[in-house]
């Protein structure tokens, strides 16, 4: 069996949409590039990174537009979410499987606006740039992933059915991740101020970022879900950018405490 067959085995077949195919190339090429740029120490700048790497010398003294934390953040995650909320009325509901994609989009944006609301805590700033940035892309992804599966509609189911495992694995994700989120919240109002800590509890003993492993595992959920080209192209251009991110953060911890554990690893429990 060559690797077409395989892959046919576990994917329904490319749609016939330029905009389909040029989309899973430019998310995967775009995402993974930007892994590689947080490893090489050129960072999206938000959170922890915001100010890393900031030039003040000759006309980049002039400061750029920038919105608090949580407006950011809100900003960066309601296209997506309302995008998710729409293709239920703007889109015909072609069957269980467009239903759980739609569902799972809507859903883990709808966590993060949560998070964003109520439990993660700002006290830095985000550049208009980087919201406005993060936002296209979180919307053109989550409507591209829409509409490659609506043009699934009609076509044989693929051989091997992965749906089931993949609502477990999306399931196991959310959670996962906004459990961390949760810890890193409470590290954050420990002792009365807002100063970064190295973080305790759950996996964090093991890696830096279980947050990011478990959004990994979210999206492996999604992209099982929907069992098209697109999804699985995403998945993996996010997969490697937040492995690049998380070597980055592993690597902005051991330069701020000199208590750091080389044992704890960046995402990857005792691998990487």
């Amino acid at each position: 069996m060559g690797l077409p067959e395989i892959l046919l085995s576990f994917l329904y077949p490319p749609p016939p949409s330029i905009f389909i195919s040029a989309m899973s190339v430019i998310s995967f090429a775009s995402l993974t590039n930007a892994g590689f740029q947080e490893i090489k120490g050129k960072h999206m700048r938000y959170s922890k990174f915001f100010n890393v790497g900031a030039s003040v010398t000759g006309d980049n003294k002039q400061k750029k537009a920038e919105f608090s934390g949580r407006t950011g953040m809100l900003i960066a995650y309601t296209p997506a979410f309302l995008a998710g909320v729409a293709s239920f009325a703007l889109v015909p509901l072609d069957g269980l499987r467009f239903t759980l994609l739609c569902s799972a989009l809507t859903i883990h944006f709808l966590k993060r606006l949560f998070e964003v609301l109520f439990v993660h805590k700002y006290s830095g700033v985000t550049e208009v740039e980087t919201a406005i940035t993060i936002s296209m892309s979180y919307f053109l992804s989550t409507a591209s992933m829409i509409y490659a599966q609506h043009l699934t509609s009609g076509l044989p189911e693929p051989p091997i059915d992965l749906k089931h495992f993949g609502i477990l694995l999306f399931v196991l994700g959310i959670s996962g991740n906004f459990y961390h989120h949760y810890l890193l919240s409470k590290l954050r109002t420990e002792g009365g101020d807002n100063k970064y800590k190295i973080p305790h509890g759950g996996l964090f003993d093991l890696v830096i970022c279980p947050h990011y492993l478990f959004e990994i595992l979210g999206f492996i959920g999604v992209s099982c879900i929907s069992q098209n080209l697109y999804a699985f192209s995403y998945t993996f251009g996010t997969m490697f950018y937040l492995l690049g991110r998380s070597y980055a953060t592993r690597r902005w911890y051991q330069s701020k405490f000199d208590n750091f554990s080389e044992n704890t690893k960046a995402v990857i429990p005792y691998i990487f």
